[in-house]
C-alpha cells in the first residue's frame, strides 16, 4: 500500500486531502507544521510513496522544506497551495516540485493526479529493473549504454554515459560535483572542472534549453523529472 504524507496547517485541508485518498485505498500521513513533517521525513524517507506539500505553513515553509527534501527523497512531491499565480508555480517545479494544485481545488482531480504520479512512478522502477531509465523524452538503456531523445538514437561517449545514468538514477536530487566527480570518475583526485566539461556536452547533445539539467550554483547539477 502506498503511503502518501499530507502536509498542510489547516487542519480542514489536509483531513479533506487524507479523506479522499484513504477512500482511494491510500494510507496517509497527516502533519499541519513543515518541522514536523521534517522530522517525520527523516525517520521515515524509505516508506514515503508520494508526498503533498502547503508552501504557507509555520516554522518551515514548504518552499524550504522541498529543497531540502529533493536532496535526499525522489518520490513525487505535489505542491497544493492557495498562492495561485503563475510565479508561484514555477517557483514550486524550480525548487523540486513534481506538480502544482492551486486551492480550492476538485477533490476527484486531485485523487486523479495522485494516482498518474504514482504510476509514473511504478513505471520508472519496472524500466530500472530492466535495465532502462526513461525521463521525459530521454531514455537510456544500462547494459547496451544507449540513449535515446524522443526515440532517436543519440551517441555518447562512455564516461558521458556514466555520467547521464548518475544524474538519472537520482532524478530531482541536487548532487554535489564532488559526488559526481568521486561516483562516475571513481576516483577522489584529479581536475574536479571535468564534471562541467562534460556535462556541457551532454546538455548540447540532448538537452540544449537546460530543460532537463539544472545547475544549482555553488552546489552542483538536479536531473529535473520533466513530465512528458
Amino acid at each position: 500500500m502506498s503511503k502518501i504524507l499530507v502536509v498542510d496547517d489547516d487542519v480542514s485541508i489536509a483531513q479533506l486531502i487524507s479523506d479522499a485518498l484513504e477512500d482511494e485505498g491510500f494510507e496517509t500521513v497527516i502533519k499541519t507544521d513543515g518541522r514536523s513533517a521534517y522530522e517525520y521525513i527523516l525517520d521515515n524517507t524509505s516508506e514515503i510513496s508520494l508526498i503533498t506539500l502547503d508552501i504557507m505553513m509555520p516554522e518551515i515553509s514548504g518552499i524550504d522544506l522541498c529543497k531540502f527534501l529533493r536532496s535526499r527523497v525522489s518520490c513525487p512531491i505535489i505542491f497544493v497551495s492557495a498562492k495561485g499565480k503563475p510565479v508561484d508555480a514555477v517557483l514550486g517545479f524550480e525548487t523540486g516540485g513534481d506538480d502544482y494544485i492551486s486551492k480550492p481545488f476538485v477533490v476527484e482531480e486531485f485523487v486523479a493526479r495522485v494516482k498518474a504520479h504514482l504510476r509514473r512512478e511504478e513505471r520508472s522502477r519496472a524500466e530500472q529493473e530492466e535495465g532502462k531509465i526513461k525521463v521525459g523524452d530521454i531514455e537510456i538503456c544500462i547494459g547496451s549504454y544507449e540513449v535515446f531523445k524522443k526515440g532517436e538514437s543519440v551517441s555518447f561517449s562512455t564516461r558521458e554515459f556514466q555520467l547521464l545514468q548518475y544524474l538519472m538514477e537520482n532524478a530531482g536530487k541536487v548532487l554535489t560535483r564532488e559526488q559526481i566527480f568521486s561516483h562516475v570518475w571513481d576516483t577522489e583526485f584529479g581536475d574536479i572542472g571535468t564534471v562541467a566539461v562534460n556535462i556541457k556536452s551532454i546538455r548540447d547533445k540532448i538537452d540544449p534549453d537546460n530543460e532537463y539539467i539544472k545547475t544549482v550554483w555553488g552546489v552542483g547539477y538536479k536531473f529535473v523529472k520533466v513530465v512528458k
